[in-house]
């Protein structure tokens, strides 16, 4: 069992201060700055007529949004905040200037900051997308927070420190402002029906879960300072843990978790500045309904490469299809987006994690993955990344609420 003493601390140091320093977007590229790399989840997936089919608007207010990060990723103008009908993004942010300057024309927006730190003084702002580095995630919404906005975030909520997941969450609730991380496996089309039919009954208790987040990295994905360089699977586990947390809205209590060394050079432990020697964990956990759970993330293992998972519960099971003992069912298509905004990458889930974010604010209520549930997915994967260095001992996982 894990002692509660090592439970509220980093868990590794940072290598460096760089990675704390005030960090957006990712490196330049050989690849020239109108040239994304393809990255696995971002293909985008095609948007029919009929995803907006009986569309209501709850409300003609427009949200003033700030956007920061046009890394390597763009992600700053992957998720369609610019298209949405109750959006106006007043400001974005790059610590590049000329990826600002693309961040800005992909947002059809005119005004501009050098730093996540002087947008957010921008009183017009609302509310703010956080798509920096994952290093930084927890440090720029805690920022934002503090400047009385409301703010989502790109995965993980943090990154590989338990005292950022205390931090965060402290801030959350003193600000009474609205907290999301865009978690995508959250909207995939199956997940969303495995949430919609448990939430009516239809599976039941869940007893076992798996996810899986396959994503082969011989070479990194250039990034910011590199920080993806070595990064341990497990400190990612949003993709795969989603495919129990994302459909009951429970946490996992217990893990244990088992590490392959890789044979990658930048996994090998003394090729990366997290000292770490796996391309793939493995993590048995323990659920809070007394349910079991496995979720595996790999980076070195080529072939398929996607984020999967399935359910089986006391009344049905679901793994691509309902299988069970309910004859009729609820509609589990996802929720109509609004005229002009795409489901976009990552299965079509980038529309849907926006709207559902705006949706939040403009109906003040929680967002599907607030604050709990990001840290949830978050820790559990942190947790089991050291199990995995103790040999796969079982290790206890905090609880959050929010």
């Amino acid at each position: 069992m894990m002692h509660m003493k090592s439970s509220r601390r980093s868990f590794l140091q940072q290598a460096g201060a760089g990675l704390a320093a005030t960090a957006v977007g990712s490196l330049a590229t050989s690849r020239g700055a109108e040239e994304p790399l393809k990255i696995q989840g971002f293909e985008r997936t095609a948007t029919g007529a009929e995803a907006s089919k009986g569309w209501k608007p709850v409300s003609d207010r427009r949200i003033r949004v700030g956007i920061v990060g046009y890394g390597v990723c763009r992600f700053g103008a992957e998720f369609g905040f610019q298209d949405h009908p109750n959006v106006e993004v007043v400001a974005v942010s790059d610590l590049f200037p000329d990826r600002c300057e693309q961040l800005a024309k992909a947002c059809r927006c005119a005004k501009t900051y050098p730093s996540l730190e002087e947008l957010v003084k921008d009183d017009r702002i609302e509310a703010v997308f956080v798509a920096t580095d994952a290093p930084s995630h927890a440090r720029h919404c805690i920022e934002v927070l503090k400047h009385g906005k409301h703010v989502a975030s790109a995965v993980p909520a943090v990154f590989g420190s338990l005292e950022e997941a205390d931090a965060l969450l402290a801030a959350v609730k003193a600000s009474g402002r609205k907290y999301m991380m865009f978690e995508t496996s959250c909207y995939h089309e199956d997940l969303h029906a495995m949430r919609t039919l448990y939430r009516a009954g239809h599976l039941g208790r869940i007893l076992y879960s798996e996810g899986e987040y396959y994503h082969y990295m011989d070479q990194p994905i250039p990034s910011y300072k590199d920080w993806r360089v070595g990064l341990p699977p497990q400190w990612y586990p949003t993709h795969s843990n989603a495919y129990h947390l994302g459909v009951t809205g429970g946490r996992f209590t217990e893990v244990s978790c088992l590490g392959m060394r890789s044979g990658v050079p930048h996994l090998k432990p003394e090729g990366n500045r997290y000292a770490n020697p796996f391309g793939t964990e493995i993590a048995m956990f323990k659920t809070d309904d007394g349910g079991s759970s496995r979720m595996a993330v790999s980076w070195d293992t080529p072939g398929d490469g996607w984020e999967r998972g399935r359910v089986r519960g006391e009344k049905g099971s679901f793994y691509e299809r309902y299988q069970g003992l309910v004859k009729e069912l609820p509609n589990t298509q996802r929720p109509p987006l609004p005229p002009r905004v795409e489901g976009g990458g990552h299965g079509g889930s980038h529309g849907h994690l926006t709207n559902e974010f705006v949706l939040s604010i403009l109906e003040d209520r929680r967002p599907l993955v607030d604050i709990a549930m990001a840290l949830h997915m978050t820790v559990a994967g942190i947790v089991a990344h050291l199990s995995a260095l103790k040999g796969g001992e079982w290790l206890k996982i905090p609880e959050y609420r929010a």
